[in-house]
């Protein structure tokens, strides 16, 4: 992965047949500004949202819908400038909510990795909450860290990791005793023994790891958000979600459960047609076959017609067998495709937008040269343009001649972008509710 931060001030440009829905749009979320801002702060009186979030959005102009939200988000080596006093200030009201009084912080990382830029994300995550104001130290739980490991990375800054230990229901460091646990561990190998039956709070609860929590669940309750949001500003839900349905007992290899992702695929085509059709749309529909469980971009298909599924050769089969920690994919969600109209440079672009509680830091572009409007954009030779969320103007006055230079769309990905976590934080309420 490479970070490209030059031209922060431009904006990527959608293709111009999409400018004018893309303009309705907006102009609706805008008008009724007042009334999204008012009902999302009531939910976040009832509803705590998860401690941080990354929310991956697609933009086709005519539709603009999350596809994906991680609550152990990586990546926040890309925020850049304003996005780090903006997150400093978030992290402080989160942590004054979420756990009042504590100070000292015990950040636990990914386990098993050499990427280099996760390491930076580790790096700007701490120093993110030592200028919020708490001590912090980096902890891991992994059984092949002998003793504390210092690396130098390629930013210069240094990052030390120590490993940690358990006495009775605590996890500690050597002098250090942390009254919170932070993880940046989505846990999809099962939850490590040294997280369980810990008197010290975690955050994001153990619960929400990728070994429970499925991408279906999530979706679920934002079709549940958005029916409910719609509802209040006269909105067809469809136009910022994305129809879905899922598989189970799936086997690529053995060809387990094939059926039923070509008919429950057909029928998705079907839906999206009808609104297509409803929306004189002349895209052609297509889904996104994906592990229900599971992030970094793996075990991810599109296709465009039912029979593609059939016909699968052997390198597509053999990479839908595993995700992340190369578990097994033995369920799958079926959801409508989103194209990304939106161009940097040439290269198909899509927004990720970071959060802090229910506060919006920031994001960036993932940009891929090597990818069309339809694919996966999270894959290797994927580049980084930073989000200039601060210079988002909020005014449903748009000017045309820009053609896309403008950044209301920035209040609006930031809208979707709160749904997605208010979705979120209902899954972590069904969590803790069902144990």
């Amino acid at each position: 992965m490479k970070s490209s931060l030059n031209n922060m001030s431009k904006i990527p440009c959608i293709a111009s047949h999409c400018l004018d829905p893309l303009h309705h749009l907006e102009e609706r979320l805008l008008s009724y500004q007042v009334t999204i801002e008012a009902w999302l702060r009531e939910q976040w009186r009832s509803t705590f949202p998860p401690f941080y979030s990354s929310v991956d959005l697609r933009n086709a102009g005519f539709k603009l819908a999350p596809v994906d939200t991680n609550l152990f988000p990586g990546g926040f080596n890309n925020l850049k400038g304003d996005s780090m006093s903006l997150a400093v200030q978030a992290v402080q009201e989160t942590l004054d909510r979420l756990a009042p009084g504590c100070r000292r912080l015990l950040l636990v990382p990914e386990d098993h990795t050499r990427n280099q830029f996760y390491f930076e994300n580790l790096v700007v995550l701490r120093d993110i909450l030592i200028q919020a104001g708490f001590e912090v130290r980096i902890g891991s739980l992994s059984e092949d860290l002998a003793a504390t490991h210092k690396m130098a990375l390629t930013s210069g800054r240094t990052l030390l990791i120590e490993k940690v230990r358990r006495q009775d229901q605590q996890l500690m460091l050597d002098n250090f005793l942390p009254c919170l646990i932070l993880l940046n561990n989505d846990l999809a190998d099962g939850i490590p023994k040294l997280l369980q039956n810990l008197q010290q709070r975690i955050l994001p609860m153990t619960e929400l790891g990728w070994h429970r929590r499925l991408k279906s669940g999530h979706f679920r309750e934002y079709d549940r958000v958005c029916q409910e949001l719609s509802e209040l500003i006269q909105l067809d839900p469809w136009l910022i979600n994305p129809l879905f349905t899922r598989c189970e007992g799936i086997d690529f290899m053995k060809r387990s459960g094939e059926s039923c992702m070509v008919e429950a695929s057909q029928d998705l085509l079907a839906k999206i047609q009808k609104k297509y059709n409803e929306y004189q749309i002349k895209e052609k529909p297509y889904v996104v076959i994906k592990a229900d469980a599971g992030t970094y971009g793996m075990g991810v298909l599109s296709i465009h017609d039912p029979s593609e599924i059939k016909t699968l050769n052997r390198k597509k089969r053999v990479d839908m067998t595993v995700t992340k920690g190369r578990l097994p994919i033995k369920q799958v969600i079926i959801q409508e495709g989103v194209y990304t109209f939106e161009i940097w440079q040439g290269a198909v672009a899509e927004p990720v937008v970071y959060l802090f509680g229910q506060y919006v830091v920031g994001g960036f572009y993932r940009v891929h040269t090597g990818r069309g409007i339809t694919d996966n954009l999270n894959s290797p030779g994927m580049q980084f343009e930073s989000l200039p969320f601060v210079k988002a103007c909020n005014t449903p006055e748009i000017d045309k001649k820009q053609e896309g230079q403008y950044a209301n769309r920035f209040y609006v990905y930031g809208v979707i972008a709160r749904l997605a976590v208010l979705a979120a934080a209902r899954e972590q309420l069904i969590a803790l509710t069902t144990g």
